[in-house]
């Protein structure tokens, strides 16, 4: 038997092998036919023990024999563990800065986030028992009860301050599949036949978190936290300026409007009366910003000083842009737990800034959201507001909501990715903002 037969039989077989693992996997998990059967498979002598791009998976002739050999459910948990990988696109998502360490311990955060939703699994096809250190560190990742998505993890791992002998152990007990192929993922992350692999998982995420919800219902209880980290992976993000701009009017403002300003008649003075033009820029110009909004803090026991505090720093750094407000706003940053605390007005970035360096939370009691609508209708009703257009709540989303809609746009803010969903009234936007950066998700 020459080389090229004995590759083209080793192929045959590892094609076999995946062929089975996909079959087993689906009849315990039918919800996932469609990323089970999303891959071709293909032999990389280069590889320990496989790995994926996204569109083929490659594997190691002879450890994946092995793996097989020694017990399938290896196996299976090896398939599973790529999809879950892709589903939610760890592939392409940026590599962290920070050098090699960070990178180290991203992969590693994406591996713990795969495993921990197999080892969530109810399903005999991939059950196994867990060992000491991974009891372990599941045991400290869960301790703030919060989904563990690969973010997350990647957020609380520094934390453990772990030495390089700390992080290699870790790394060799959630080890699965290679990432090699990852690098060349995010390198043409802006190929069009990248953008289109991605554009197809997220596809898939939508449609099985819709499938987890009502048909596959059951099946979504019998898989850990799947549906809570495909909910979060699957919100649709927004830049918190943008949104800020929902509470925007349209006034006039000093400055040159090139838009209207028609340089043939410009042109045609200067031409026929020397240095006379016919028609001067216009100097006032119609733009769309924030110029009236409230915020109201919820200072109630359990909302996080610290919290409470980055949400105003995101929202000073927004403030701090001519391009989204007016120079003079009217803004009312209110404290309120069950009862108003305090009210303070603020006229420009100044008076904001000056605002933020003194911050002092009032308050720590029961939360009531009615206190505060009725406060900003009361300041309406006084004249101290023109033309409100909307007014964001920073919350934990525990407390009793006012029966009637107000006239304004209202927001409900959580600063957590994985809040414990609320039911804030159908009137209101839900809103989670992200502790990392400005943008937000609608929920």
């Amino acid at each position: 038997m020459d080389h090229r037969e004995a590759a083209g039989r080793l192929n045959m077989l590892g094609n076999k092998i995946w062929n089975a693992s996909r079959d087993e996997l689906y009849l315990g998990m039918r919800f996932l036919d469609v990323p089970l059967s999303s891959f071709s498979y293909q032999m990389d002598a280069n590889v320990s023990p496989f790995g994926t791009d996204g569109a083929v998976i490659y594997f190691h002739p002879r450890q994946l024999g092995g793996l097989y050999r020694q017990n399938r459910i290896l196996v299976n948990r090896g398939y599973l563990h790529m999809v879950y990988h892709c589903i939610f696109r760890h592939l392409w998502k940026e590599y962290p800065t920070g050098g090699e360490w960070n990178g180290r311990l991203w992969n590693l955060s994406c591996d713990i986030a795969a495993e921990h939703l197999i080892d969530g699994s109810y399903h005999r096809s991939v059950r196994c028992s867990r060992s000491l250190l991974r009891r372990e560190a599941y045991r400290k990742l869960e301790s703030e009860g919060r989904t563990l998505h690969a973010e997350r993890i990647f957020r609380i791992l520094p934390e453990w301050q772990l030495d390089e002998k700390g992080l290699l152990r870790l790394e060799q007990e959630f080890y699965a599949d290679d990432h090699q192929y990852w690098a060349s993922r995010r390198q043409e992350n802006h190929s069009d036949m990248d953008a289109a692999m991605q554009k197809k998982w997220q596809d898939i995420n939508e449609k099985m978190e819709t499938d987890l919800e009502t048909i596959s219902r059951e099946a979504s209880e019998k898989n850990g936290d799947l549906l809570g980290q495909i909910k979060i992976q699957n919100r649709e993000r927004q830049d918190y300026r943008s949104f800020l701009k929902k509470f925007s009017v349209l006034r006039e403002q000093m400055e040159v409007d090139p838009d209207s300003f028609d340089y043939t008649f410009y042109s045609y003075g200067l031409t026929l009366y020397g240095n006379m033009p016919l028609i001067e820029p216009q100097e006032t110009k119609e733009v769309k910003k924030v110029e009236e909004f409230a915020v109201v803090v919820d200072t109630s026991m359990s909302c996080s000083g610290e919290l409470v505090r980055k949400f105003l720093e995101e929202t000073y750094t927004v403030l701090s842009e001519n391009e989204s407000f007016f120079r003079k706003v009217n803004v009312h940053i209110i404290q309120c737990d069950e009862r108003i605390q305090s009210d303070r007005k603020i006229t420009c970035e100044k008076e904001l800034k000056e605002y933020m360096e003194g911050f002092t939370l009032y308050g720590e009691g029961g939360t009531d959201f009615r206190p505060a609508f009725e406060y900003v209708d009361g300041l309406i009703r006084r004249g101290e507001f023109s033309d409100l257009r909307g007014l964001i709540y920073f919350t934990d989303g525990y407390g009793i909501y006012p029966q009637k809609m107000p006239e304004y746009q209202t927001a409900f803010v959580f600063m957590q990715e994985d809040y414990e969903d609320v039911d804030v009234p159908a009137w209101a936007m839900k809103i989670c903002m992200e502790s990392g950066g400005l943008s937000h998700s609608i929920l």
